[in-house]
């Protein structure tokens, strides 16, 4: 049996990657796959508390999260083709305007 301190490393060491991303990289398609690391640490945190408390209300939780994370992908990405479209840029330092 794997104790929990390891799922809580392995999540903190998630966070602190995701972070690392979202604060230092400039491409839209990085910080958001930064994001998505951020969002599955606290996943694996909901998964393992839950398991060792026996309790399922965490793995409900996690697939909350999960949803919410495909639609926050999709609707990024859409958004990031719209602008690519109409500027050229996928660096967040170059978009200073969303205008429609």
């Amino acid at each position: 049996m794997i104790p929990l301190s390891w799922y809580i490393m392995l999540s903190a060491a998630l966070f602190i990657i995701g972070m690392a991303g979202v604060l230092t990289r400039r491409n839209i398609l990085i910080i958001l796959m930064s994001i998505e690391l951020i969002l599955n640490s606290a996943n694996i945190n909901l998964v393992a508390f839950s398991y060792f408390l026996q309790d399922l209300r965490g793995q409900v939780f996690a697939i909350f999260v999960m949803t919410i994370a495909a639609a926050e992908a999709a609707v990024a990405l859409g958004i990031l083709v719209a602008l690519f479209r109409n500027r050229a840029v996928v660096n967040a330092d170059e978009i200073t305007t969303m205008k429609g």
